[in-house]
């Protein structure tokens, strides 16, 4: 733990003014840095970050933040003192590479972020019109040298215009026959971004070998793209995820693997570790294709947690938090996972099946992982034993302040 710094597990018959006595704090800091409501209740098992005063970190780090143009704007400004980068999601392209823009302006963004000192990138994504990654796009421009060139002018044109001091390439399920076009694409973008004062990232597949397998894999060339980029996010998360089985969402002896293969092909000061700033919560039992889970906000799994009356118990593989619920509910409602089809059937498969008639009261049983200091905290250690340049969140949209007071007091963050 770094110094001036503590995390407690809540007790049976603990309280906040007692945890508050035992560290010699004041207690209103523990409530705000932890986001506790009035009545101040707290769960059966929760980590709570508290401030004992001194800092002394133990290097500097590169932090960048993503984040949608519809964040809300104190929950940004907030966020930005803790971020070196701010990477706005997202803008796309068409096949013959012009810019398609956020649907939301992004310029107030911008100006923010210099406010603070922190870097506006753009982030270049292949979205569909139903919002999917398509390999069609990038097929489609990076096997055309004239499409690329077009493509990387609107990107430098645009972002002299707005001010953006960077470019993120994140491609995702690319084509193994688009692989080497994909990493002379992103060579050839960031050779013109440097030409121009800019820098550039890229988002890499959580790989643990040069070849795996899998779509998702096969078109990211790590060493290639290392050397290609200024520096890579490494997305160690979605393990758990809306459509999988109840799972930690970023298990760290998963996100550890990733990150043992990553330093063989990439030097550590060019990798940033992806975390994860959310949870899920799946309605039980989980039926592939069927159920799927709500993403939900770290301090909200706790508040579930307390209204459920449950402990909260931490899985000592994936280092994450977790617990379960049983929430009574009444047959043609919506289940937490989904909607209902309009016949009294959950969109998941658990509400209203099971010859129960519309209106009957059943009880769901959910399963819960989340975030919490604890779980952070084992990800910023994996950061200083591998010597890792930075990290970046996906994503900032909603505010976890135990987060940013820990990471300020681990490193300090690089403007």
């Amino acid at each position: 733990m770094p110094e001036g710094t503590a995390i407690y597990v809540v007790q049976r018959g603990d309280t906040v003014d007692s945890i508050a006595a035992a560290y010699g704090v004041d207690v209103e800091n523990i409530i705000r840095d932890n986001q506790i409501l009035y009545p101040y209740e707290l769960a059966l098992g929760q980590a709570l970050f508290i401030d004992l005063g001194t800092r002394q970190p133990y290097r500097s780090l590169r932090v960048t933040g993503y984040a949608y143009p519809y964040i809300d704007r104190t929950v940004l400004a907030d966020t930005l003192p803790y971020l070196s980068e701010l990477a706005i999601f997202s803008y796309g392209f068409t096949t013959e590479g012009e810019l398609v823009y956020p649907t939301l302006p992004d310029d107030w963004m911008i100006a923010l972020a210099l406010e603070y000192g922190t870097a506006p990138i753009l982030t270049l994504t292949p979205l569909d019109e139903q919002g999917r990654f398509s390999n069609y796009l990038i097929h489609n421009v990076v096997q055309n040298p004239e499409t690329v060139n077009r493509l990387i002018d609107n990107l430098l044109a645009v972002m002299s215009e707005k001010g953006y001091q960077g470019l993120d390439i994140d491609f995702e399920y690319i084509l193994a026959e688009d692989r080497d076009a994909f990493t002379a694409f992103v060579r050839q973008t960031a050779e013109r971004m440097r030409e121009n004062g800019y820098h550039t990232s890229v988002a890499l597949a959580p790989k643990t070998s040069a070849n795996q397998k899998g779509t998702l894999y096969e078109g990211k060339d790590y060493r290639a793209l290392g050397e290609a980029a200024d520096h890579v996010l490494l997305m160690t998360y979605e393990w758990g995820y809306t459509y999988g089985p109840p799972m930690a969402v970023a298990p760290l002896h998963q996100v550890r693997r990733v990150v043992e293969y990553a330093v063989t092909e990439i030097p550590p000061e060019k990798i940033d570790l992806g975390i994860p700033n959310y949870g899920y919560d799946w309605p039980l039992p989980f039926v592939r294709g069927e159920t799927a889970a709500t993403s939900i906000g770290n301090v909200q799994a706790v508040r579930i947690a307390i209204e459920q009356d449950v402990p909260i118990q931490f899985d000592d593989t994936a280092q994450s938090p977790f617990f379960t619920y049983v929430q009574e509910m009444r047959t043609g409602d919506s289940a937490p996972g989904g909607g209902t089809d309009g016949n009294g059937t959950a969109e998941n498969g658990i509400v209203g099946n099971g010859g129960t008639a519309q209106g009957d009261i059943v009880n769901v049983e959910h399963e819960v992982w989340f975030e919490d200091v604890r779980s952070y905290q084992k990800k910023f250690d994996l950061i200083r034993e591998f010597g890792l340049g930075g990290c970046g969140y996906w994503q900032i949209m909603r505010w976890f302040a135990a987060n940013w007071k820990l990471l300020y007091k681990n490193f300090y963050i690089e403007k």
